[in-house]
């Protein structure tokens, strides 16, 4: 099992950020969104992902860089409960919506959460 966050899996390019914003779908597990959109197939990379935290809540880059931090390390550990199960390559965003800093096992729970509502809401796309 792999937990590493390699930098092939990260989403960097602008088109493809603009693309899962303006046509992306979306999940909520407050205080985190998922916005999630099925993208063409690189072999290597079944999916790519980057976290956001706002600057209207957190002035701080300090405090955002830390929850961003707390996002990356959350998904990397817990993205093989997902991954291993569904076909097709992903693009997501998560979102931290809290208005407060928030602890890591706190984050960990509500990831797990948003990735398991994510892996119903594909199997109950993909049944017939």
């Amino acid at each position: 099992m792999d937990y590493s966050f390699p930098k092939r899996e990260k989403l960097k390019s602008k088109k493809a950020i603009d693309l899962l914003f303006a046509e992306g779908k979306h999940l909520n597990n407050f205080p985190l969104k998922l916005i999630y959109l099925e993208g063409k197939k690189e072999p290597k990379v079944p999916f790519k992902t980057m976290v956001v935290a706002p600057k209207k809540s957190f002035k701080s880059a300090v405090k955002r860089n830390r929850i961003k931090r707390l996002l990356r390390e959350s998904f990397r550990l817990n993205k093989h409960l997902v991954f291993n199960n569904i076909e097709g390559n992903y693009t997501f965003a998560i979102l931290y919506l809290g208005k407060e800093m928030p602890e890591y096992h706190f984050i960990d729970e509500k990831m797990k959460g948003l990735l398991d509502k994510f892996l119903k809401k594909i199997a109950h796309e993909k049944a017939p």
